[in-house]
């Protein structure tokens, strides 16, 4: 089996376990446990918080002491021990404590799966900026067959997608065996402190540039925490009309919420194209502005004729939302610092994105969620066109601030920010 091949299933079982619960567990918690909408964001929240330092810190780690394919592993097996245990609590404070046990060994899995990524396909000779995107895909498509699982299999309130989300973990764990070596820096101990302790990457902030682009991705992270706790509970709740209650939206919400990860496939192996033509400016503009999109037609769609247009509408644009942030930040990043540093670099970007912004967004957003509920109805639609808001805010605030001059090869160094 290629290297090439070996990434491909580590993609794809690195996603399904997320997709098995990260677009449901929130109506599993408002539904069938009946937590508030407090409740719920700090549970989401917990993967911000352990997000903050964890991601950078195995990293480091993976940088200088383990090889990444290896923690990976260890990472694995242990966040499937803690869905075992959070499968079987209804406690609210209990389940934000083993989730955030869970998001401490998961979150840094996705930065170590990047690394991995990188460093397997230089082996093969391969260039990231355009075969990664390929290898990304997979997890893509992994998300959008487990949400399809769970919803299809009626577990969308239930607490079996955590157990299939373990199951799923547990294989990636032993898979991780069969993975590419990424081999631990080299670099000599006796260098400065900050070498010593593998925290190279946060002088990236010494870098306008880097340090602006890592503040706006914190910010849009809070975007995507807002997305992940709150789209499946809306649809839901349009159960309590009872002219919807059989409509798609409502009795499969989490399959029509995949249309927006097929949305993210095409948009993922469109990224080397717009990276190349416009630069991570543009991107990144695209993203907000499809953000607020997504708000916007959250806000005024519904399952009806017309109103389900404006869902699907809304499914699509999040392909452009999620993926020219997430996967054009990581290649950003991967481009832009010291090959040296990459691991706790990415490990950075993962703790500005779902560590700082995440937890912001979570626990925000629950409270805004609380706020606009009355006798136990939420007014959906002030409450998206609020986040709608926020993301136009953030776009024209990035927009001013932000200054790259692209020079349409994001594979080379000579990008000037002024």
């Amino acid at each position: 089996m290629t290297i090439k091949s070996r990434l491909k299933i580590m993609t794809f079982l690195q996603f399904f376990i997320w997709g098995c619960w990260l677009i449901t567990l929130g109506s599993y918690m408002l539904n069938t446990l009946h937590f508030s909408g407090s409740q719920v964001g700090a549970v989401y929240g917990s993967s911000g918080l352990a997000s903050l330092i964890m991601p950078s810190i195995v990293g480091i780690i993976a940088d200088r002491f383990i090889k990444a394919n290896r923690l990976y592993g260890i990472c694995h097996f242990l966040g499937a021990t803690c869905l075992v245990i959070a499968a079987q609590t209804s406690n609210p404070n209990l389940m934000f404590w083993v989730m955030f046990v869970n998001a401490m060994v998961y979150m840094p899995t996705i930065s170590l799966s990047y690394t991995i990524s990188y460093s397997g396909l230089e082996k093969e000779g391969l260039d990231t900026t355009k075969d990664f995107p390929s290898v990304r895909v997979y997890g893509t498509i992994s998300f959008i067959l487990a949400m399809w699982a769970i919803s299809l299999g009626g577990f969308e309130l239930s607490n079996i997608q955590l157990y299939i989300a373990a199951g799923a973990a547990i294989l990636l764990a032993l898979f991780s065996f069969v993975l590419p070596d990424c081999p631990t820096s080299k670099v000599k101990k006796d260098k400065s402190f900050v070498s010593l302790l593998g925290l190279d990457a946060f002088v990236l902030f010494k870098q306008k540039k880097m340090a602006i682009f890592f503040v706006f991705a914190m910010l849009i992270g809070a975007a995507l925490q807002i997305n992940l706790a709150f789209a499946d509970p809306f649809l839901h709740d349009f159960a309590l009309n009872p002219d919807y209650k059989e409509s798609l939206a409502v009795k499969y919400p989490a399959i029509l919420l995949s249309i927006g990860q097929f949305a993210e496939v095409f948009f993922i192996l469109a990224i080397p194209f717009f990276l190349r033509k416009f630069g991570i400016k543009t991107v990144m503009l695209l993203s907000m502005a499809a953000w607020t999109l997504r708000f916007g037609l959250f806000a005024y769609g519904d399952p009806s004729g017309g109103g389900f247009i404006l869902l699907l509408l809304s499914m699509i644009v999040y392909g452009i939302a999620f993926d020219f942030f997430n996967i054009s930040g990581s290649i950003f990043v991967e481009n832009e610092v010291d090959r040296r540093i990459r691991g706790s670099a990415q490990g950075l970007f993962m703790t500005m994105v779902n560590g700082i912004g995440a937890y912001l967004g979570a626990v925000i957003s629950g409270k805004i969620v609380d706020y606009l509920t009355v006798d136990g109805v939420k007014d959906w639609q002030h409450i998206w066109l609020v986040f709608a808001a926020y993301t136009i805010v953030l776009g024209i605030v990035f927009a001013v601030c932000f200054k790259y001059k692209n020079d349409h090869d994001p594979m080379k160094h000579v990008n000037k920010a002024t």
